[in-house]
């Protein structure tokens, strides 16, 4: 099939736009809580109402794009986040912020089903591996960029005579005691402009693989009854919850405890966390290349166990910096839960991926349980949670018994095996 590399590079766009709508929502965190008068249980609907929408959408959204299509889906996508972005900042209360974020997570849900299969046809089968990886880093970047713009923002809105036209703007139409209302806007451009330019691509057709079907309604009440289905769900589960129960409460656990102002360190606290976890993404590639992924999984979640710890129980320069590390460590966990999973069962790849990617819902529940046990006790003590899912996914890297293990290079002989 001949290659399109201009719907590659508009995947590769979308990647960077979900990753910067879904990925700054713990360098609001205090923010938004300051400016609703949140508890901590409060708090925790905000990333609850996001990402619940992934457990509620996935499969249905598997069915919808082979009912209509990639290019009306990826539409659909992006017009349900300008939809919402564009309700919020016209009325920016509690209320239509959770509905808004809903709505938006229910967008990204639905992109997210659709540009893996799209960029395995547009880049190229053959190429797929390269391009997967580089959308991955597409997506880190995003994630660390946009609560760098989240600083800017608030720290520039309202600033007399400022020359920079788009905060002219954005100083008009936001609150001014809710500066970070803004960034809305911000997803709302982006939004728009990518409904433009996927209306005026032309897509190709794409033919989806056995791992890509959505499957039958029978394959999945048989894979529910599956014992492994139901752990490695739960191991998606409890690799999303811990990674947003650390980034979307590390901006206000450094504030608390430490005092950092999270609107510029604790921001870029939450971006460096991000970047690090692209960073290493790319050395577990390289190490899964040398590596037993069962063993790359426990080494990685061991050292993000000890990073967490010093995190909450170090100093304040120390728990700064660990809480970034713990993106680092955490990097490898999703692909290798998904291939591990994957190649654990021998049929049904299409509907067990999308009851793995309906685990996402981890990092909705989980906010709830660490805003309720903090309210009862204190964050620290509800961030302790995060050792659990930690722990689960730690233990899997021993019951796992995939029918195929990675490949994997011998040093002594120089051949790969």
């Amino acid at each position: 099939m001949k290659k399109n590399y201009v719907v590659v590079v508009l995947i590769f766009l979308a990647f960077f736009v979900i990753s910067f709508l879904t990925n700054i929502l713990g360098a609001l965190n205090p923010s938004v809580s300051s400016s609703y008068h949140l508890s901590e249980t409060m708090a925790g609907f905000l990333p609850f109402s996001f990402f619940i929408a992934y457990g509620i959408m996935a499969i249905p959204a598997g069915f919808m794009v082979e009912k209509y299509g990639e290019k009306k889906m990826m539409i659909l996508g992006f017009l349900l986040a300008f939809t919402a972005s564009l309700l919020f900042v016209g009325v920016p209360s509690f209320n239509v912020f959770i509905f808004s974020l809903f709505t938006i997570g229910s967008g990204m849900a639905i992109l997210q089903v659709v540009i893996n299969p799209l960029l395995r046809v547009s880049g190229g089968e053959e190429n797929y591996a390269l391009t997967s990886v580089m959308a991955q880093l597409t997506f880190g970047a995003a994630s660390f960029v946009s609560p760098l713009v989240y600083s800017w923002l608030v720290t520039n809105l309202g600033k007399t005579e400022s020359s920079n036209a788009l905060l002219n703007f954005l100083s008009g139409v936001t609150p001014e005691s809710m500066s970070w209302v803004a960034m809305y806007w911000i997803f709302a451009i982006l939004s728009i402009l990518l409904i433009v330019l996927i209306y005026m691509v032309k897509f190709p057709k794409v033919s989806l693989s056995d791992e890509e079907k959505v499957g039958s309604k029978e394959s999945y009440l048989a894979l529910f009854k599956n014992k492994k289905v139901i752990l490695f769900f739960l191991g998606i589960f409890a690799y999303v919850g811990a990674e947003q129960g650390i980034s979307y409460w590390m901006s206000k656990y450094l504030q608390i405890y430490h005092g950092y102002d999270y609107e510029t360190i604790g921001a870029s606290a939450v971006a460096n966390f991000w970047g690090l976890m692209t960073i290493g993404g790319i050395m577990g590639l390289v190490l899964l290349k040398f590596l037993d992924s069962k063993l790359v999984l426990k080494l990685f979640t061991f050292l993000a166990i000890l990073s967490l710890t010093l995190a909450l129980f170090g100093s304040a320069e120390v728990a700064l910096y660990a809480f970034q590390a713990c993106g680092f460590f955490l990097a490898v966990m999703y692909p290798l839960i998904f291939s591990l999973a994957l190649n654990s069962m021998d049929k049904n790849h299409g509907a067990f991926a999308g009851i793995l990617v309906s685990g996402i819902m981890g990092g909705a529940v989980v906010q709830l349980l660490i805003g309720f046990i903090s309210d009862l006790t204190s964050l620290k003590v509800g961030m302790f949670f995060n050792f659990v899912l930690l722990a689960y996914v730690f233990s899997i890297g021993f019951w796992a018994k995939p029918l195929i293990n990675n490949k994997t290079i011998d040093l002594k002989n120089k051949t790969s095996k």
